[in-house]
């Protein structure tokens, strides 16, 4: 079973739909006994980081450290995947879970010299994929996702994916029986589907 955790600003709806559309079994919760028994667990998320602020209030933080302890599979989604770090500029007084060192920043207003956009917005592609990634499993170098946000991970050796907007930052993230995405793979066509099955083919 995959709990989904709501904690009232995810993208729930179309990521569930996804899931189970591909025949995965899904539970939606903001019960940390339920995140302690799932073998899988995905955080969607979309808006500010101070929304995952909740997580700690319903001591599902601490549900997810021991399920991961544990071997339970996590994936993030989009702010899911930045609360996997230390924290994020967007919101400084909000700590993430700590799994990955690194903060979260904005991205740039100039980048060479040049004014950059914030969101990002729209298809864009995925590069520099680790080779033994189990999430990025039969994808290429090159082929494109969808991204909306304004805030981003910083590359690191856990980097699975990269992609280029404003310099490189994470695209996907992954380390052991946890991972995570700045993209949407519920809107990423083929791509993104083949990254989810990636996730619940393990």
């Amino acid at each position: 079973m995959i709990a989904v955790i709501d904690y009232k600003a995810g993208n729930l709806t179309s990521v569930v739909k996804t899931l189970t559309y591909l025949g995965a079994e899904t539970e939606i919760t903001q019960d940390p006994e339920v995140v302690r028994r799932a073998s899988k667990i995905v955080l969607p998320g979309v808006g500010h980081f101070r929304a995952t602020s909740l997580l700690n209030e319903l001591h599902i933080t601490k549900a997810v450290r021991e399920s991961i302890a544990r071997g339970a599979w996590f994936l993030g989604v989009c702010v899911g995947l930045q609360w996997l770090y230390q924290g994020s500029t967007e919101a400084p007084e909000t700590p993430g879970l700590g799994h990955f060192a690194g903060e979260c920043e904005r991205f740039p207003a100039l980048f060479e010299g040049e004014p950059l956009k914030a969101p990002h917005v729209g298809w864009n592609s995925l590069e520099d994929l680790k080779p033994d990634s189990k999430l990025m499993r039969g994808i290429q170098p090159g082929e494109f996702v969808y991204y909306t946000h304004s805030w981003r991970a910083p590359l690191s050796p856990d980097t699975a994916a990269s992609t280029p907007y404003g310099g490189s930052f994470t695209g996907a993230v992954e380390r052991d029986n946890v991972m995570g995405v700045q993209f949407h793979p519920e809107k990423s066509a083929s791509v993104g589907l083949r990254v989810l099955q990636n996730f619940i083919d393990l």
